[in-house]
């Protein structure tokens, strides 16, 4: 087993974007997922918590940055249990926090034995600047990538953007990294999911324009590795020439 420790992505001055580190033997009890927390002074915002086996590490390194009473928001992308199955350990460890999903998704979430009140608030479908700190989190519509109802966060400070699944690659078993180097071999590990799991190429289409005048130096999914410098343009570039996924694969 090897355990990594969180890594601080971005930071500037009380502000930080940061990587909450991973257990390896994760990998036995499904794919590997990664989670962030946004910190501005003594605040933070926690970007798809995740499931059950993967709780008590997330929580002991939001720790290392804020306390729990201080984490204000806690918000999704989608419904997979991967990223809301620890939802109502959460709300009993953030007693402060505002969760934001979908409204697609809202009515969904009390099946996970929680009665969440009046801390759950719907995203509308066109998004949302959620107030955050000094400044504010933008969720960017990004439906049928893969869910219906889908958000990415970004974060105008650091200027680094949640992609939720959009990035994700399916590593080998003896094979991690955090950062990307080497694109082209990456994009091997990314081609199976984004065919299988996207719907089709117009969602994609319709994502790539919506965003591309966003100021963006950094990507970070939800599973795979974080994109940085040049590769933020491979990224995208790659999934426009990206061909047949989805419904176009029947």
């Amino acid at each position: 087993m090897k355990v990594h420790k969180p890594y601080v992505i971005h930071e500037e001055g009380d502000h930080s974007f940061i990587w909450l580190g991973l257990d390896e033997s994760d990998r036995e009890k499904g794919v590997l997922t990664n989670q962030y927390l946004i910190r501005d002074g003594d605040r933070g915002a926690l970007l798809d918590a995740g499931g059950y086996f993967v709780f008590e590490r997330v929580l002991n390194s939001v720790q290392e940055f804020v306390k729990p009473e201080n984490v204000d928001l806690l918000l999704y992308s989608h419904q997979d249990p991967d990223v809301v199955g620890a939802l109502n350990l959460w709300v009993d460890m953030l007693p402060n926090v505002k969760i934001y999903v979908s409204e697609l998704w809202e009515r969904f979430l009390p099946h996970l034995g929680y009665d969440l009140g009046e801390s759950i608030n719907d995203l509308p479908d066109q998004g949302a600047r959620i107030p955050f700190g000094k400044s504010y989190i933008e969720a960017v519509p990004a439906h049928f990538l893969h869910s219906p109802g889908n958000f990415h966060y970004y974060d105008p400070v650091s200027k680094v953007y949640f992609s939720g699944d959009m990035g994700a690659a399916i590593f080998p078993k003896d094979k991690w990294y955090l950062i990307v180097e080497n694109f082209e071999e990456h994009a091997k590990l990314m081609e199976g999911f984004h065919r299988r799991y996207i719907p089709c190429k117009r969602a994609i289409e319709k994502w790539l324009t919506r965003i591309q005048d966003m100021d963006i130096q950094i990507i970070a999914p939800q599973h795979g590795s974080v994109f940085t410098g040049e590769n933020v343009r491979k990224f995208l570039d790659w999934l426009m020439k990206l061909d047949r996924v989805g419904l176009e694969l029947l």
